[in-house]
């Protein structure tokens, strides 16, 4: 991947973390304003993604996208909405990055 692809993947990223925080927000609120912003910037995060499938392929792009997504959602709830995964939960997000790291592997790497 390039240095490219990183940053239209770190652009999606922080747009689908902000997505999910006001359909957080919607939950527990109920504002329409609300589910309306969270879906304009659920499309701008496609839109940023088609950027990064461009670049990288669908699989590879998707597969990045899902564990960026889960490890950063997931330090969101931690530490904005106080929740708290269990060990298991943990372990499987854990995988999950071993696994992206597999897949994203450079197919000339040695070792």
């Amino acid at each position: 991947m390039t240095a490219l692809s990183f940053v239209w993947l770190g652009a999606a990223t922080a747009v689908f973390v902000a997505a999910n925080a006001a359909l957080k927000v919607y939950a527990t609120k109920g504002q329409l304003p609300v589910l309306i912003g969270a879906l304009l910037l659920f499309c701008l995060g496609n839109w940023l993604m088609v950027q990064v499938m461009r670049l990288n392929g669908l699989g590879l792009a998707i597969a990045l996208s899902a564990i960026f997504q889960l490890v950063a959602i997931s330090v969101m709830a931690i530490f904005v909405f106080g929740e708290r995964p269990t060990a298991l939960q943990l372990a499987g997000m854990a995988l999950g990055v071993v696994a992206v790291a597999l897949i994203a592997w450079p197919a000339g790497a040695k070792g």
